[in-house]
């Protein structure tokens, strides 16, 4: 049975840093092509995507995280990770990791780990 879970939300000031990770578990995972993304979605917002490995390796970030948020990932690509720095109010949000197998077009969400950015 395949899954993903993110970890690592919490509360931080402005200005902190958290990491966020996700663990991709099942057989289907790191054996194809497959893009490993970070969504967020903040209340009363769309989801939006946030920093994305596509399938050639190749990765991308929102305009609103660039130079902030580093994306990176384990070398068996079971494993993504987030890292956030220099966090701002308007990054609080439910951050949602997802997987995508391209030739099983099959998607894979986690449950959702919040981050709260406050004084």
């Amino acid at each position: 049975q395949e899954y993903v879970a993110e970890s690592g939300g919490g509360l931080v000031q402005p200005g902190g840093s958290l990491r966020l990770s996700c663990v991709a578990s099942g057989s289907s995972f790191g054996v194809y092509a497959q893009a490993m993304r970070w969504y967020r979605q903040a209340p009363g917002k769309e989801r939006e995507l946030v920093a994305a490995f596509h399938g050639g390796g190749t990765t991308s970030y929102a305009d609103s995280v660039k130079g902030r948020f580093t994306i990176s990932k384990d070398n068996a690509d079971k494993a993504v990770f987030l890292q956030m720095d220099d966090l701002k109010p308007e990054d609080s949000a439910v951050y949602y990791c997802n997987v995508y197998i391209y030739v099983l077009r099959r998607d894979f969400w986690g449950q959702g780990t919040t981050v709260t950015v406050t004084t």
